[in-house]
């Protein structure tokens, strides 16, 4: 090259061009929360939303999401700054007792959602390739074991997640597509109000949207990828946004297609085969089809998910190590994958409203998780100048009054 030659375009670009792909590689740890909160009791309780109320619950998912990632964003910080995992600065912190109390709060979480992930996974394949649904969450069930036996289990997990996760955004913007919805009905369901009967509704959302043991989860999947506090804008920007918006549009996308088709049909779906089938007259066998794909592929990222965070924090609560790797971990995920298949096959019909009402359930613990997260990041000598800023501090303040409420709102009804 001549002296003075200004350089050929593409050596400007590339530079650029590496930025961005090391801005994509950052994705991960907050697609596998939004994994695990967009399961089948997810998809339940928004058939549900849209089937009897029309689009007038879609303003409790954007600001169920708007919490959610104020909250994974403290869990990523958290993530950055922990010297071993969350739970061992729990216990520095806090107290033994407070960090043992989180994983087994987590665990329990995780058993309760195991069943609705075995269950949907089963159900979505059966629609498809026929057969029993049991069998067919037998099948998920084990390779979701034999996934769990990878030396690095971590990545493996996250690898999965990703490209599953993006089939989904995919699956429910077609089916948002064809069911060819009221849109400005929907914008207008971004109005708060609580229809009369809903409030356990309300719960469910909330419960599955703002998931704060998913959120308590993406600190592990962080310290795993080993963030440092220099990439924690683009770990924002490439992981945090997009994984924990995703499951929120997806969500909306649910609500805003059963308000569609059902409210089209005069009829309501009281199971998600019910609504898949309710299709078939407006988009025939494919339109059903691409729904029970949706389901199904919900119902086994979730299920990868949870059984992979319920033994990775039960572990680390034990003392027996903070990664999905460790042989407690492992085999605490596969007593959380054969409890929800157990259940499963001894009670074979799982009505929507049951996993409605178990999803509903998790609020009682997530409260203890919120305030945990909270209070960690905002530690001046853990988190230095990642620590909560003024404006996070707010958020998370009504974030965790809402959760509160809604245990309080949940108790009440349990009791009348």
């Amino acid at each position: 090259m001549v002296a003075g030659t200004p350089p050929p375009p593409g050596g400007r670009v590339r530079p650029q061009r590496r930025y961005w792909v090391r801005t994509l590689a950052m994705a991960g740890p907050a697609f596998i929360a939004g994994a695990w909160q967009f399961g089948p009791g997810n998809l339940a309780s928004a058939v549900q939303a849209g089937s009897e109320y029309s689009y007038s619950l879609i303003w409790v998912i954007a600001v169920s999401t708007i919490f959610m990632l104020v909250y994974a964003d403290m869990s990523v910080r958290l993530g950055i700054r922990t010297p071993v995992s969350m739970i061992s600065s729990v216990k520095d912190v806090l107290g033994r007792r407070v960090g043992v109390s989180a994983g087994v709060g987590v665990f329990i979480i995780t058993l309760c959602f195991s069943v609705g992930n075995a269950v949907g996974s089963g159900l979505g394949l059966s629609m498809v390739f026929g057969g029993s649904p049991i069998v067919w969450s037998a099948v998920c069930t084990v390779f979701v074991g034999l996934i769990l036996l990878f030396r690095n289990v971590y990545r493996t997990v996250e690898r999965v997640l990703l490209v599953i996760v993006a089939l989904l955004a995919a699956t429910f913007v077609f089916s948002a597509v064809i069911a060819q919805p009221d849109w400005f009905q929907a914008v207008h369901g971004l109005v708060p109000s609580i229809p009369p009967g809903g409030q356990l509704l309300v719960v469910a959302l909330v419960g599955t949207n703002f998931s704060l043991n998913a959120a308590f989860f993406t600190s592990y999947g962080t310290h795993e990828r080993k963030r440092t506090a220099a990439e924690y804008r683009q770990t924002t920007i490439a992981d945090t946004i997009p994984g924990i918006v995703a499951p929120g549009i997806m969500t909306s996308l649910v609500i805003i297609v059963a308000a569609a088709v059902l409210g089209r049909q005069n009829t309501e779906a009281t199971t998600l085969a019910g609504l898949a089938k309710i299709f078939e007259p407006i988009a025939g066998p494919i339109g059903s089809t691409i729904f029970a794909l949706g389901l199904s592929g919900a119902a086994f990222s979730a299920m990868v998910a949870n059984a992979t965070a319920g033994g990775t924090m039960l572990s680390d609560a034990l003392g027996k190590g903070p990664s999905p790797s460790t042989p407690t971990a492992k085999r605490t995920s596969a007593v959380i994958l054969g409890f929800g298949l157990l259940i499963t096959i001894l009670f074979t019909k799982s009505p929507v409203q049951l996993i409605i009402f178990a999803q509903a359930l998790t609020v009682l613990i997530a409260p203890f998780l919120g305030l945990l997260l909270f209070v960690m990041s905002n530690n001046r000598q853990l988190m230095g100048n990642l620590r909560n800023t003024w404006w996070k501090n707010i958020i998370g303040a009504l974030g965790f009054l809402s959760i509160l409420s809604l245990s309080g709102l949940l108790i009440y009804e349990l009791l009348g």
